[in-house]
């Protein structure tokens, strides 16, 4: 089976350990960057913070509903963050480089899956990254503007 890859990336104006908390934080943080025409819920099965979390969600693209368990390891705290569905045969990192002396950070979010074979694999292989690509960006922009929404209450409060 061949592998598809899928990867976007965005500077964001703000500290790696602010963004980090938000992509660890499966309760909250998470859960408010998911564009949501496309992530159909998310559940947390176990922990909810970080390496050891469980969770169970599901996509609808291009009217196809698909379900995902997926467990979440950090190989790099603070830096990598990684799900992964080894049923689904799917792998999603998030990699965060900090830039301008830690004020701001290029965040990466990289999924690599399993093709399936023929013809339908063929498809999957010309038009899943595009559209992976769309969903990736919209939710980078929504991290930001989480981020940005976040250190706006914090710096009210």
């Amino acid at each position: 089976m061949s592998t598809i890859r899928a990867e976007a990336s965005d500077v964001i104006d703000a500290r790696p350990e602010a963004i980090y908390t938000v992509i660890s934080d499966y309760r909250e943080g998470h859960p408010a960057i998911l564009p949501g025409p496309y992530f159909t819920e998310l559940t947390v099965e176990n922990g909810g913070q970080g390496a050891g979390t469980v969770i169970r969600f599901g996509m609808k693209v291009m009217g196809v509903k698909k379900l995902y368990r997926e467990a979440v390891t950090e190989p790099e705290p603070g830096r990598v963050l990684v799900e992964t569905d080894a049923n689904a045969g799917v792998m999603t990192a998030f990699t965060l480089e900090s830039l301008d002396g830690g004020e701001r950070t290029r965040v990466t979010i990289a999924t690599e899956s399993s093709a399936s074979p023929g013809f339908t694999g063929v498809m999957e292989r010309l038009m899943n990254p595009p559209i992976t690509r769309h969903i990736f960006r919209q939710e980078l922009r929504q991290l930001a503007d989480y981020v940005r929404s976040q250190a706006t209450t914090v710096s009210a409060a």
